[in-house]
């Protein structure tokens, strides 16, 4: 699910940057999301039941 909503924000990251040339600060915060999401998702690891 973590990386799910990761890809999908590097997705709109990248959609935003190069096809509507928005260079906001919101599209780099974005990007900050989605990686310190990656991040998270690799440190936690996969939970056991």
């Amino acid at each position: 699910m973590l990386a799910t909503i990761a890809v999908v924000l590097l997705v709109l990251w990248l959609l935003g940057f190069f096809a509507f040339h928005v260079t906001t600060a919101v599209i780099h915060v974005l990007l900050i999301i989605a990686v310190v999401m990656v991040v998270l998702h690799f440190v936690r690891g996969r939970r056991g039941i």
